[in-house]
C-alpha cells in the first residue's frame, strides 16, 4: 500500500538544477562533492545523478510570497559556495557545447541508476526545473495529473530552454525532451482511474522487478505520496528564480482553473484530454517549434497555435490566480513576446557568436538576480 500524505492547504514547493561551469572556459565542472562540503550547512542543496550538476530545493510554501524568500538566499548562499570554489552556476536545459560523459555521483542509488541506464546514464546531461503541488489525497492527485496532460505541450513550449547541444544548434527549442526520450520511464504518464488502480500498477513494477521506489518513474507529472504532492517535472531548467516562480504561479492557477471548471463541456477550458498518441505528437512538435508549434486539439485532427492556447490560458487563469502570483503570470505573458529562454540563448548565440558566451550571459544573470 502507498500512502498518500495529505498536504495541509494547497502548497507549493520548488526544486531548481544548475550546471557547474568553470567562470573561464564555461565548461562544465564535476563539482558537486566539494560544493556539498562547502555547503553543508544548508540541506536543502542536493546533489544529483550526475556530478555536473546541484539541486536547490525549498520547503513546502503556502504561497509564491514564502516561495520566493525561501529560495532567494538558498540560491545566494550557493553562489556564494561555488565562488569560493572557484566555480559558476548556470540556468538552462542543456548545456551549449559540453562533450563529455558526465561522471556519476556516489552513494548506492545512483550507482543503482548508473547500472540500469547503462551508456544513456552518462550522455543524458540535462537540467529541469520541477515544481510540487500540495493536494489533499492521493485521488486528487491523480485526478489532477490527467488534467493537466494536455497542457503539457505548453509548459514544455513555455519553459524551453535548450536549443543547443554539443556545439550545434538542433533546431529545436527543448532538446532536453528529445536526449530524455531515449529512456523507457520518461515522458507523459498513464491515466489511473483510481489510487487502487495505481498502487496495483507500482506493485506490478515492483514484483517484476522493474521498479524499486517512486522516484525511479520520471514521468512528465508524478505522484509524490510521501509528500502529498503531484510533481511537475515536464520544465526545462529556467535561467532564473523568476522564470521558475512563474510556472509555480502558473501550476497553482491552472489547478485551481481544471478544479472549478470540471462540470463544464465547453466554453473558457482550452485543453481536454486526447489520445494517447496524439499527446506524444504535441509534445513534439512543442519540443521542435516551441510556441510556434501547431496542437491537435480535438479527435478530428482540428490544430491550434501552440501561441494562441498560451494566451487564451493565461487570459483565463487571471481570475484564479492569487495577488502573488499574477507577477509570474505576467512574467509569461511578456517573454510570449520573443523573450522565452530558448529565444533568449538564440538571440546571445547571434549577437555574439560564440556559445561560451551563452552561458557567460545565463551566469552573469542568475548573479545579477540572486547573487
Amino acid at each position: 500500500m502507498i500512502q498518500f500524505h495529505p498536504s495541509p492547504s494547497f502548497t507549493v514547493g520548488l526544486e531548481m538544477e544548475f550546471q557547474l561551469v568553470d567562470p573561464d572556459s564555461q565548461d562544465l565542472v564535476d563539482g558537486i562533492l566539494p560544493l556539498l562540503r562547502e555547503c553543508a550547512d544548508v540541506p536543502s542543496i542536493k546533489p544529483e545523478f550526475i556530478q555536473n550538476t546541484v539541486e536547490v530545493a525549498s520547503s513546502p510554501a503556502r504561497n509564491l510570497t514564502e516561495l520566493e524568500a525561501v529560495m532567494r538566499p538558498r540560491i545566494a548562499r550557493l553562489i556564494q559556495g561555488c565562488d569560493r570554489l572557484g566555480m559558476a552556476l548556470c540556468g538552462t536545459g542543456t548545456h551549449p557545447f559540453c562533450h563529455r560523459p558526465a561522471v556519476a555521483s556516489p552513494g548506492s542509488r545512483y550507482r543503482g541508476q548508473s547500472r540500469a541506464a547503462g551508456w544513456l546514464g552518462r550522455h543524458q546531461v540535462t537540467f529541469a526545473a520541477h515544481v510540487h503541488l500540495g493536494l489533499p489525497s492521493g485521488e486528487e492527485a491523480l485526478r489532477v495529473m490527467r488534467e493537466l496532460k494536455p497542457y503539457l505541450p505548453l509548459l514544455i513550449a513555455l519553459s524551453a530552454a535548450s536549443p543547443f547541444w554539443q556545439g550545434d544548434d538542433t533546431r529545436f527549442a527543448a532538446f532536453r525532451q528529445r536526449v530524455l526520450a531515449a529512456s523507457r520511464s520518461y515522458g507523459p504518464p498513464p491515466d489511473f482511474q483510481d489510487w487502487t488502480a495505481f498502487e496495483h500498477f507500482v506493485a506490478t513494477m515492483r514484483q517484476a522487478r522493474m521498479l524499486r521506489v517512486i522516484r525511479d518513474l520520471h514521468w512528465d507529472l508524478r505522484p509524490r505520496g510521501d509528500f502529498g504532492t503531484l510533481e511537475v517535472r515536464v520544465m526545462d531548467a529556467q535561467p532564473t528564480l523568476a522564470d521558475s516562480l512563474a510556472f509555480a504561479a502558473l501550476l497553482r492557477a491552472l489547478t485551481r482553473f481544471l478544479r472549478d471548471t470540471r462540470a463544464e463541456s465547453t466554453g473558457e477550458r482550452a485543453l481536454r484530454p486526447l489520445f494517447w498518441w496524439y499527446l506524444k505528437e504535441n509534445c513534439f512538435w512543442a519540443s521542435r517549434h516551441g510556441i510556434e508549434a501547431q496542437l491537435i486539439v480535438d479527435d478530428e485532427g482540428s490544430l491550434r497555435s501552440l501561441r494562441e492556447v498560451a494566451r487564451t490560458t493565461l487570459e483565463s487563469l487571471e481570475a484564479y490566480a492569487e495577488e502573488d502570483e499574477r507577477r509570474g503570470l505576467e512574467r509569461l505573458r511578456q517573454n510570449l513576446e520573443g523573450s522565452l529562454p530558448y529565444q533568449r540563448e538564440r538571440r546571445i548565440h547571434d549577437r555574439t557568436g560564440s556559445l561560451r558566451d551563452v552561458v557567460r550571459v545565463l551566469c552573469e544573470e542568475l548573479r545579477e538576480e540572486c547573487g
